[in-house]
């Protein structure tokens, strides 16, 4: 794909962490994307945060990597490094399109828009509803889902729930871009033998530790059951130390739950995806989730938190809980009914494979940067809520529907 007769387009992908994925649903968005992208001609730039002691190549996959720091905050982390990332983007380079990815970057896109960089946002989940924003944290997520409509000239959902938020909301249309699937197959690991586990002999929980994604119901509702299988829980939070400590205690005294901390070895998560009984996905607030797809595309039966997010993706071959209660008996449900277990597994994959296509999601990518560069926007709206009861009862129904 060429932006002018003589060079290829060139994209800027903006507001992650940057690749090789190893943290979170954006990175893995744009590993997957912008190495089918840069497969296909294109020249992708993706702005990398800096971690002390960590390599910082110059290209992978393909796609062009820029090195940036960011201030170590809660708060400040991703606004700091996306500013950089801006600067940089405006006064080093002339990109084509630009995506941005959250919400809350938005207060940057005027900045690529001046420079006129035609600019697409991936407004991720509704994250004024995590717990881990205090009172200030939460009112800026909602100012920056107006900025976003206001000054974006595109937007990106990855789930239909959140793509139906912002046309009642704000009347505005957005780009549907899911995430896509692979199949894995599971095949003998010596990973799995250091960590004293057997192919089919575990239920796995992958998650940031942050209450939206209900590890401590897991936990509680697992010490309840009479499961003979571990529950393996993959997962750290770098500023959810509170949280972090009532899982902790949660799982003090059960011998049968192993807390492993995070796991960048993507081979080995591959692996403890593809040879667990269930995989039990706590996940209710970011759309379309990369953990739960990871899961359907290696053929594990899915336990997942009852919201009309994973409904959309899993459908019904999956197991739903709301409680503790509701997971201790689908876990123990699990075990009892093997051979059920077992073909759900395969129905979920076949699902997810047939649904989600990271080569459909990056044609859509490219289509959607063609549309910006030949003049379209949406940029203008007025940004405005439609009203204040549309917020409190429209955005219930997203995501507990």
């Amino acid at each position: 794909m060429r932006g002018g007769q003589d060079r290829p387009l060139r994209i800027a992908m903006i507001g992650t962490r940057g690749v090789p994925a190893a943290y979170g649903g954006f990175e893995t968005a744009v590993d997957e994307i912008g190495r089918r992208m840069a497969a296909d001609g294109a020249e992708v730039t993706v702005y990398c945060r800096t971690k002390k002691g960590s390599p910082r190549p110059a290209e992978y996959a393909g796609m062009k990597l820029v090195h940036l720091p960011a201030l170590r905050s809660k708060t400040l982390e991703t606004l700091s490094h996306t500013g950089l990332s801006v600067l940089h983007a405006v006064l080093r380079r002339r990109y084509d399109a630009a995506f941005v990815f959250n919400a809350a970057n938005s207060p940057f896109l005027p900045a690529l828009r001046i420079a006129r960089v035609p600019v697409a946002v991936h407004v991720d989940g509704l994250e004024w509803k995590r717990g881990k924003w205090g009172r200030v944290g939460r009112k800026y997520y909602r100012v920056a889902e107006s900025l976003s409509v206001r000054w974006a000239d595109a937007l990106i959902a990855d789930a239909q729930g959140i793509a139906d938020y912002y046309t009642e909301e704000f009347g505005v249309d957005t780009r549907l871009l899911t995430y896509g699937s692979k199949a894995i197959e599971a095949r003998p690991s010596s990973g799995l033998a250091e960590l004293g586990l057997e192919p089919g002999g575990y239920h796995l929980v992958v998650a940031r530790f942050e209450p939206e994604n209900h590890v401590d119901v897991i936990v509680e509702g697992y010490r309840r059951s009479g499961a003979k299988l571990p529950l393996v829980v993959v997962g750290s939070a770098p500023y959810a130390a509170e949280y972090s400590q009532r899982i902790t205690d949660a799982a003090a005294g059960d011998a049968r739950i192993r807390l492993l901390g995070g796991v960048w070895d993507q081979e080995l998560l591959d692996q403890l995806y593809a040879n667990a009984l269930t995989y039990v996905h706590g996940h209710s607030v970011g759309g379309t989730n990369p953990s739960l797809l990871r899961a359907m595309g290696a053929a594990t039966a899915v336990i997942a938190y009852d919201v009309g997010f994973n409904r959309e993706v899993a459908g019904p071959d999956a197991r739903y809980f709301g409680d503790p209660e509701e997971a201790r008996m689908h876990v123990e449900a699990a075990e009892t009914m093997p051979e059920s277990t077992k073909s759900s597994g395969s129905a979920l994959q076949k699902r997810a494979l047939e649904r989600y296509d990271w080569d459909g999601v990056a044609q859509g990518y490219t289509e959607l940067a063609v549309h910006l560069i030949s003049g379209h926007s949406t940029a203008g709206v007025r940004g405005r809520r439609s009203s204040q009861n549309a917020i409190a009862e429209g955005t219930a129904g997203v995501v507990q529907a």
